[in-house]
Order: C-alpha cells, then structure tokens, then sequence
C-alpha cells in the first residue's frame, strides 16, 4: 500500500483509478474556514505518486474529484462546504457539476436549479466522455438522474413511471452508453434501474419474481452487461452488495 499525499491537510481519498493508473479523488489543504467542520478540500488527481489540484468553478472553495477514464477525462463537482451528506460522504454543497479535460474544467449544464436540494454532481463517466449524475430541477424541489451526452448538452433520465417516485440519481455509465442508478420514493427508498434507449426499467422486474433481494442501488455496469449495486434482502432486512448478470 502507498500513501497518497495531500494537499497540506490532514484527509484525502481516492476514488478511481484508470488503466494509465491516475488516481482522482479529493483532499484537503491546511486552510480551514469558520463555520466548516472539514479543512478546505480540492479535486486532484495522483500520478506516479505525485499529486495535482483541479481547478473549481467560479471561485468554488470546494470540490471533488468523482471518476476518471482511460483517456484522463475527470468528472466531479464543485460549491461551498456544507453539513455532512452521509448519501455522498461529503462536505459540500453540489453547486457545479464539472468535467475536466487536458486541465480545462468545464462547467457541465444543468436542469435549473441552484444546486440547494440534490446538487449538481458528475458520478460517472465512460472513455467516449459521456458523463452521468444528477441535478436538481427549477425551485430545487427535487433532483433527476441525468446524462451528459457532450460538455453543452444534457438528457433527464426522469424516474421509474409511478406515482411514488419523486427523484433519481444515475450513478454509472458504460461503454454502450447503458445506465445505472436508483429511482427514489418520497422516503429516498431506492430502486434500482437500467436506463438504456431511452427507457428507465425497474432491475426488480428483470429478476426471478421468487428472488429475496430487493435491488435498490445500481453503481456501476461493465461492457458485458454486469451490474453492482446494493440490495436488501426481504426475509431477513440484511443489506448485501449484488451482481446481476444478464440473461438473454
């Protein structure tokens, strides 16, 4: 195990790694402002041991590094220090969703809002640069899974089509430009989806109606179709991780 260096402050993390082994994630300085229970915290990337600072957008005193790709293409976001967000694990006020290329950072479109409710925050991207996430709509009432087709455009995925469903987030993309996430009731309980073509279908409709797994969190999705996530197990309420293969 090799320790990554931080930016002069106490934490840091790492959240991806890619083939070329460029690491992006986020870590602190040694300026801490009033009023923020965490030191000032940057997106950077490590290579070779060595790290760099990304760039924020406009002024944004805080950011994170989310996932980075083959080609070196990072996304992230980027606002203001807030209260802990136990759904991200961060300080921070999403109020940018960003995407960094060759060291430009490029504020990615949003939906409207300001950023207050869900945020505006990239999750994910794939090697063509399609990037995914979320971003909450005008009045910040609520947030949506998005994608990111381009840096100028953006896709709302919606929710699952019930009455109950009222938010959503998009949490990977693979090469096919296929689609995961969770679509969240009013309670933020979670189903995981598959967003492909155009339509969101609900994970727990494509397994067996005698499986004891209810599927809740879709993370990531390979070339193959393979799908991780969280799941909870209906007989016993225990949370478990799955792997969802598919079946043609």
């Amino acid at each position: 195990m090799t320790s990554l260096p931080t930016l002069g402050g106490p934490n840091g993390i790492a959240n991806m790694i890619n083939s070329r082994g460029e690491v992006a994630g986020w870590a602190e300085s040694n300026t801490k402002d009033a009023g923020c229970a965490v030191h000032q915290f940057k997106p950077v990337i490590w290579e070779n041991g060595k790290i760099q600072g990304l760039p924020t957008f406009g002024g944004d005193l805080y950011g994170v590094a989310a996932q980075i790709n083959d080609g070196g293409q990072v996304v992230g976001a980027s606002g203001d220090c807030a209260g802990f967000n136990p759904g991200s694990g961060l300080y921070l006020l999403e109020t940018h969703a960003l995407l960094w290329d060759k060291g430009t950072v490029t504020n990615l479109p949003s939906r409207g809002g300001k950023g207050t409710f869900g945020g505006h925050h990239a999750c994910a991207l794939n090697n063509q640069g399609q990037a995914v996430g979320h971003s909450d709509l005008p009045n910040d009432t609520t947030f949506h899974a998005v994608l990111w087709p381009n840096k100028t455009s953006i896709l709302d995925l919606g929710t699952l089509p019930t009455p109950f469903d009222f938010a959503s987030l998009a949490l990977g993309i693979n090469e096919k430009g296929q689609v995961v996430g969770s679509s969240l009731d009013g309670g933020f309980n979670g189903r995981a989806y598959l967003w492909e073509n155009g339509a969101m279908t609900d994970l727990n409709k494509l397994v067996s109606a005698n499986s004891d797994f209810d599927l809740q969190f879709a993370v990531s999705i390979n070339a193959s179709g393979e799908i991780v996530g969280l799941a909870k197990k209906k007989s016993t309420g225990q949370f478990v991780g799955f792997l969802a293969k598919p079946s043609h």
